[in-house]
């Protein structure tokens, strides 16, 4: 087995019930391995990134609920990948968007799982994750659909301009923010429209930031 010295798995998820379960899922395998995995929780994207910040050296693994209070769609995983470009994340979701599922992985999400009642796909990620070191790129359901398949990581500006458009900011204003040319964030616009497979920015506004 590899062994880290990042081993403890933040969990970031607003519902009690979530973070009850994925408890008993870490003493299961500790009990079960004989290695105990320590586990940190949060119920806000503000409370994981001031835990992240305190605890940055140890944790290994964030798995990211897509809906929680203070986000909305993917705009979670964009923000706490530019404070912490470093952090290794997976989105937990109770839906499976193509769409959210391929700019989630595009974005440098390792996977997304899919949260249910006996959270079995989250156990036998997390033994993957213990056993390989490294989470592997999507879970074996995305790999499998073309639509969904990981491709081609965003770059940091694409990921900075799709960051300010979900948060629907103006070419003009992206531009301003970013120190760019307006034509160059309309580029960048433009090949996140064709990445993502959208007609028009609402679209993408309304698909990527979806709750799920």
């Amino acid at each position: 087995m590899s062994t880290s010295a990042r081993a403890a798995v933040l969990l970031v998820d607003d519902h009690a019930l979530v973070r009850l379960g994925f408890r008993a899922l870490t003493q299961a395998h500790g009990a079960y391995t004989g290695e105990g995995m320590e586990a940190l929780e949060a119920s806000t994207l503000a409370e994981a990134m001031a835990l992240y910040e305190r605890h940055r050296g140890a944790i290994g693994l964030v798995l990211l609920d897509l809906a929680l209070p203070d986000t909305q769609g993917l705009s979670g995983l964009v923000d706490f990948q530019a404070r912490f470009p470093d952090a290794t994340i997976a989105m937990l979701s109770g839906s499976r968007q193509p769409a959210q599922v391929q700019a989630a992985l595009a974005m440098g999400a390792v996977a997304w799982l899919q949260k249910g009642g006996d959270l079995q796909e989250l156990a036998h990620f997390l033994r993957r994750w213990r056993e390989d070191g490294v989470p592997p790129p999507a879970d074996a359901a995305d790999a499998a659909d073309p639509a969904t398949a990981p491709g081609q990581a965003l770059g940091l500006r694409q990921q900075q301009v799709l960051r300010h458009v979900l948060e629907g900011m103006s070419n003009r204003e992206i531009a301003e923010a970013m120190s760019l040319g307006e034509g160059t964030v309309k580029n960048h616009v433009t090949s996140l429209l064709l990445r993502f497979g959208m007609r028009s920015r609402s679209q993408l506004i309304s698909r990527l930031g979806a709750q799920g």
